[in-house]
């Protein structure tokens, strides 16, 4: 059976974290360049490994927010394309899944 509030509290957790990390990412992507163009190159290389972080970190506050509106709505667990029963195995590896293996292998 699986433990859906202890879940959803580690959700939430992972939800802040992840929030949390968001503004970091954007404030240092939104810092002042320095006046040498020298360093203003090497700033905008620095922040092409941000932009893939920060789209990273987007997708999976997206997939947590689902997460969490399917265990709101009492969905959660179940298989958003057979309607199967997600095995507490795999929830309990990625709590955000929305596949069964069946489906998330076919």
């Amino acid at each position: 059976m699986t433990d859906t509030p202890a879940i959803k509290t580690e959700l939430l957790r992972r939800l802040t974290e992840l929030e949390e990390r968001a503004v970091r990412i954007e404030t240092d992507m939104t810092a002042p360049m320095a006046a040498d163009s020298e360093e203003q190159a090497t700033e905008a290389a620095d922040d092409e490994p941000l932009t893939t972080e920060d789209a990273m970190v987007g997708r999976e506050i997206a997939a947590i927010r689902a997460a969490i509106g399917r265990i709101d709505a009492g969905h959660y667990g179940t298989c958003l394309n057979c309607g199967a029963k997600i095995p507490p195995a795999r929830l309990a590896a990625m709590p955000e899944a929305t596949l069964c293996m069946d489906c998330a292998t076919s």
